[in-house]
């Protein structure tokens, strides 16, 4: 059955999904695919298939924030997605996280509002390990330079207090913030899929958030290698979740 939102259904026979938030992005991705092919465009979600190493992959938009992730996540589930990795930006929390550095978050902090529609806010939003890992190894062996830890996801770039709160954050060891990653692994791990989240630094600690994001809009050359870095790493640690590799 088609999908309201992503406007897809399950004929696609796709496991992997790669998900984006800029739908600029998806153009990005289909550079790295073989025999990519546009599939649609609705709201926010614009999708195509492709290959990599042979595997097939979707690669759809999800927007901005935790609610359209988490439509995206639900009706992905339901034309048979098994496999979701978020390849987004951040702006870092910690020193020593350089422009286009890549954050492989383990686990987020549910500062948003749509994981808390799902589960209370005891309730853990955590990478599935056996992804991480394939993502982690991955990065490793392509030496780009990444960090595994965790991450905050958030609702706005724009409150009174935000230079407290990121402090605040800061201390707890957080390394880097985002709109998505805790929607994105609440719900997958209540509809029982694989989710990891990769993110592209973007925002260096201390530095001026509005004034980054306008560079990396831009095409600033270490964020735009960054963007490239976590695309090759999801692409990859899909195949070999495929090829059985997880050790």
């Amino acid at each position: 059955m088609v999908q309201p939102h992503i406007q897809l259904d399950e004929s696609l026979n796709i496991k992997y999904a790669i998900l984006p938030g800029d739908p600029a992005r998806v153009s990005r991705i289909a550079q790295q695919l073989e025999q990519a092919e546009e599939l649609g465009f609705n709201r926010e979600y614009r999708s195509l298939r492709g290959t990599y190493g042979g595997v097939p992959i979707l690669a759809m938009s999800t927007g901005m924030g935790g609610v359209s992730m988490a439509i995206a996540v639900e009706e992905l589930r339901n034309i048979g997605i098994t496999h979701i990795i978020r390849i987004g930006s951040c702006g870092a929390l910690q020193e020593g996280i350089g422009l286009g550095d890549l954050i492989l978050v383990s686990a987020a902090v549910r500062d948003d509002g749509a994981s808390r529609t799902y589960a209370p806010d005891a309730y853990p939003a955590i990478a599935d390990p056996t992804l991480l890992a394939s993502c982690a190894r991955s990065a490793a062996q392509k030496g780009f330079s990444h960090h595994v830890g965790l991450c905050r996801s958030h609702d706005s770039f724009y409150i009174d207090n935000v230079d407290e709160v990121n402090e605040a954050w800061s201390r707890r060891g957080i390394l880097g913030s985002d709109m998505e990653t805790a929607a994105l692994f609440t719900v997958a791990r209540l509809r029982d899929l694989k989710a990891a989240s990769i993110l592209n630094n973007v925002v260096i600690w201390g530095e001026d958030t509005s004034a980054s994001i306008g560079s990396y809009a831009d095409g600033a050359s270490l964020t735009a290698k960054g963007e490239k870095d976590e695309i090759t790493v999801a692409l990859e640690a899909f195949v070999r979740i495929e090829k059985g590799e997880t050790l």
